[in-house]
């Protein structure tokens, strides 16, 4: 389906610099004010211009998500693509989840300063996840519909602090992110399942970062190696830290090394 132009959020930095711009890329069944909460207040005080890109059929208006599932990782990819063809210079690509896999597909053919991959969706794709947690956390499947359709109840508050949250955050505060949650694209669902039997292109020879939690319940830690090897890049893993790495009680250590990494590229 031909995307629209995208909808890029900007966050200029407090104070001019000469610092590369970062594109904040958000995760499935999310959208890009998860970056707003934490991340890009941090970022802009320390000199950052700050993107946040909407991915197509995401957003917190009901008009944003009217066509959803018509879009695909591809059309994530064109999103990408024309929002870094939009910026004034080459942005450093931090993603989240399956931002991470947007990212990686558009590096196949465009490029950037940089890129950071947060709790990425690992190269074996997301099936063993979903099997995972069949058996693990039943809960899940059956409450994930009450979560990202505003019919969450307290067990469903439980259910999703338990599978994307730190252990250390109190369930009752995800009633405050419950808003930032939304539907995912079947056909995007679809594809990352299917990520195994994808041949991937070329890649650009960026400097890269993986990032994830101790405690991550969807990609545990054991998956980053996986896809740090593939880009050559430096591990980090957040102590305590769930999936949601920028919203965790842990995401100021999280943003603290981001920031390191992001201060060496200099």
């Amino acid at each position: 389906m031909p995307a629209k132009p995208p909808v890029i959020h900007h966050h200029p930095a407090r104070q001019p610099s000469t610092k590369p711009p970062l594109l904040f890329v958000h995760g499935g069944y999310s959208n890009a004010a998860l970056w707003g909460v934490r991340f890009i207040p941090y970022f802009q005080d320390q000199g950052y211009d700050c993107y946040a890109l909407e991915l197509s059929g995401h957003g917190r208006r009901p008009a944003d998500r009217a066509h959803l599932d018509d879009f695909g990782i591809d059309d994530y990819v064109a999103d990408l693509a024309a929002a870094v063809a939009s910026l004034p210079a080459a942005p450093v690509l931090i993603g989240h989840s399956m931002g991470s896999l947007v990212s990686q597909r558009f590096l196949e053919r465009g490029t950037a300063r940089a890129v950071a991959f947060l709790a990425p969706v690992p190269p074996t794709g997301t099936g063993g996840t979903a099997s995972r947690l069949a058996l693990t956390m039943p809960d899940f499947f059956a409450e994930l519909p009450n979560a990202v359709n505003g019919t969450a109840s307290e067990k469903t508050m439980r259910t999703m602090a338990s599978v994307y949250f730190s252990p250390s955050m109190a369930p009752e505060e995800t009633v405050e992110y419950l808003p930032l949650i939304q539907p995912e694209s079947d056909k995007a669902v679809a594809e990352m399942l299917a990520a195994p039997f994808r041949i991937a292109r070329g890649r650009a020879r960026i400097p890269a970062l993986v990032m994830g939690g101790s405690a991550d319940q969807v990609f545990p830690a054991s998956m980053l190696f996986f896809t740090a090897a593939s880009w050559n890049a430096k591990t980090q893993i957040i102590d305590g830290a769930g999936h949601m790495l920028m919203l965790d009680p842990q995401w100021s250590d999280a943003a603290s090394k981001l920031q390191d990494w992001l201060a060496a590229l200099a």
